[in-house]
């Protein structure tokens, strides 16, 4: 009993590579950062993404504020020189990609002068400031002369969002580093050591150290779940430790009887063998007639069928049927029936009594006999000495319209070892010929 409780317990599970709860869980942490760094990155980039289109929407804005009159001015005048510097100065203003003005004049077609920071275009997700140019050549008069177009600088827009992104992007990892840093070392502190302790301590329990009580080294000033787990493990040792001394006392009581119970066992083991063998005799044969009955006929008809096969030798089958067996049963009682059927059965023993024959009541009124090594001839003929032998018992039997006395109706077959591959086709064959028999009048043997 002490052999299997103990460090050297035969019973013990090999010891695997240990996954450090610790790692796991700033693994797990480092994952909720991950998903939570993706989220709140993407939620913060779109809206430093929004709040650049409106900064740059209110330059724009501002820029235009500036020069709308004095373009104004200058279209009216005709002051090539001053609108075309008045352009550049609109063109290199930072967050200006590209300007579009179209002159109007009346009478002519518009013209339209173009100022592009960049060379490949400007096209992309800047925004985009349409304005019309009024003049005004005397007071309260207003003259449209032109419509200004000032895009955003979509690079400048991209190239302030990515410096914006990759600023939160740096905050958020750092973030989720120093979170996870701390958890480890919180939980390795808090947890880690002291499972570390407790996993030890019950490594190296035995019987004999089991009054040896959990204490972890820590101070706390209230109770947690650490604290519950040691006095439950402590609990659990002295339970254990009661446990075994009954053990041990019930385990000498068992030994003084131990010899008595054995010689008990034996006895009645012997009993019980005895009993089984009758069982099993009883088993095989029919309670009514002591024949065999369907259970032993179906072990060893296979047997027979396969050696007759093998060794190339005849095998003959009778199937026989009292006639008329339910009138008489109706006519002179299930008692007398009974005892028709136990001398039908001495009959049929005393016929057929040879080593290897095999008589069975497979039905009510119905028996088999298994014949090897006799033919489909010499079979018809022990069937009609059975026959004979019944009616020199001359059982009465007043029902039957064949006959005074009980008869049998028989039916003959032989293997056919090319046409027949198991057992049942041959009982098949005894079966028909047993209906022919039935057929034809009764009272005969059918081949």
């Amino acid at each position: 009993m002490d052999s299997n409780f103990g460090p050297g317990s035969s019973h013990r599970s090999p010891t695997k590579a240990l996954s450090s709860l610790g790692r796991r869980l700033v693994l797990a942490t480092l994952l909720f950062c991950l998903f939570f760094t993706l989220a709140m990155v993407t939620w913060r980039t779109w809206l430093a993404w929004e709040s650049n289109l409106a900064e740059m929407n209110s330059e724009l804005g501002l820029i235009d504020q500036v020069f709308q009159d004095t373009l104004a001015h200058a279209i009216w005048e005709m002051d090539s020189e001053s609108l075309d510097k008045q352009l550049n100065s609109v063109a290199n203003a930072a967050p200006v990609g590209r300007v579009v003005l179209n002159v109007l004049r009346p009478g002519r077609s518009p013209e339209t002068i173009e100022r592009n920071r960049y060379t490949t275009g400007n096209a992309g997700a800047a925004p985009v400031l349409q304005r019309q140019l009024i003049a005004q050549p005397y007071l309260g008069a207003h003259e449209k002369v032109g419509e200004l177009t000032i895009e955003g600088d979509n690079q400048l827009l991209w190239k302030r969002l990515w410096g914006e992104a990759r600023s939160i992007v740096i905050t958020q990892i750092i973030q989720s580093m120093l979170l996870a840093g701390l958890v480890m070392t919180m939980f390795n502190r808090l947890v880690t050591i002291h499972v570390v302790h407790i996993a030890r301590h019950l490594g190296e329990l035995a019987p004999q150290t089991l009054k040896h009580h959990l204490k972890l080294q820590r101070s706390v000033d209230r109770q947690d779940e650490l604290s519950l787990l040691e006095s439950q493990v402590n609990e659990l040792q002295d339970n254990l430790h009661a446990h075994l001394e009954r053990q041990r006392s019930d385990e000498l009581a068992i030994a003084a009887s131990r010899d008595q119970l054995v010689e008990l066992v034996e006895a009645r083991t012997a009993e019980l063998r005895a009993a089984n063998q009758a069982l099993e005799a009883l088993s095989r044969h029919d309670a009514l007639t002591g024949l065999a009955n369907r259970r032993h006929f179906d072990e060893l008809k296979e047997i027979e069928f396969r050696r007759a096969v093998r060794h190339h030798t005849p095998l003959a089958v009778l199937m026989c049927d009292v006639d008329f067996f339910k009138i008489y049963n109706d006519t002179y009682g299930h008692m007398n029936g009974d005892q028709c059927l136990q001398q039908i059965a001495e009959i049929l023993r005393d016929v057929f009594g040879r080593s290897g024959e095999l008589v069975a009541r497979i039905g009510g009124e119905e028996f088999v006999v298994v014949l090897p090594n006799i033919n489909a001839q010499q079979a018809g003929d022990a069937a009609q000495r059975l026959r004979i032998a019944l009616a020199e018992r001359e059982l009465p039997h007043s029902g039957s319209s064949v006959s005074p006395f009980v008869t049998l109706s028989i039916g003959v077959a032989e293997l056919d070892p090319e046409a027949m591959d198991h057992f049942d086709q041959l009982m098949q064959r005894a079966d028909q010929a047993l209906y022919r028999a039935k057929h034809q009048g009764r009272n005969r043997v059918s081949l």
